[in-house]
């Protein structure tokens, strides 16, 4: 391979190494054409691409990038780049690995260490983000559900207080014992002149003096009339 072009594959394999979220390399011997697109597939579904590497440009690549992964490049190699869950990621190959026997976990790198081949098989064990979210769903649906059904039961029992406080009040068209002692009560704060105005006139007594008689004439006055 030319020198420019070994450079670009090189530079190629950083800027992938840089750009993925974990890294998993295994061995791929002994799978076939149609066993690497089977497996390729499976991985596209976890955001993951499956690529068979050379060790000497994969390894320099990855010392460009920061990563000393020497001790995992021997023999055929092929390295999974993770853009999404690496947990699903691993579970798709521990998966692959029960159907292609040749298949095995070397290493890997995810959150800036270096992963053993135990460790990144192990990643196959813990529960994936999908699993997760799926719980934590889960989780606040039963949460809501019990304060859905608490809320119910307050109202219920509000709705019950208020229709035992209905039951006990008396109905609007009869009037309160206050109120009809009211009614026969006169009233106290008439004024002095609605007071008169109802009193009924008394009659006249039939031992009313009569009208007072006429004055004598004094002797002046008939004096004055014989004249006339």
């Amino acid at each position: 391979m030319a020198k420019p072009e070994k450079i670009e594959k090189v530079a190629t394999l950083q800027k992938r190494i840089e750009g993925a979220d974990a890294l998993l390399l295994t061995d791929y011997r002994g799978l076939t054409v149609s066993d690497t697109k089977e497996l390729r597939d499976g991985l596209s579904e976890a955001d993951a691409s499956f690529a068979v590497v050379k060790n000497t440009l994969f390894k320099r690549a990855a010392d460009q990038a920061g990563l000393q992964i020497e001790s995992m490049l021997t023999g055929p190699t092929a390295a999974v780049f993770v853009s999404g869950d690496a947990v699903l990621a691993a579970k798709r190959l521990a998966e692959a690995s029960k159907k292609f026997e040749t298949l095995q976990v070397k290493g890997g790198f995810m959150d800036g260490k270096l992963l053993s081949a135990e460790e990144a098989a192990a990643l196959a064990k813990l529960r994936s983000r999908e699993e997760m979210l799926s719980q934590l769903a889960g989780m606040m649906q039963a949460d809501m559900s019990r304060a859905a059904s608490m809320f119910q039961s307050l109202q219920s029992k509000f709705l019950g207080l208020l229709e035992a406080f209905k039951e006990k009040l008396p109905p609007a068209d009869e009037p309160s014992a206050a109120d009809a002692g009211q009614s026969e009560t006169p009233d106290a704060t008439a004024s002095p002149a609605e007071a008169t105005e109802a009193a009924p006139e008394p009659e006249a007594s039939a031992t009313t003096p009569e009208a007072e008689p006429e004055a004598e004439a004094t002797p002046e006055a008939a004096t004055q009339e014989g004249k006339e």
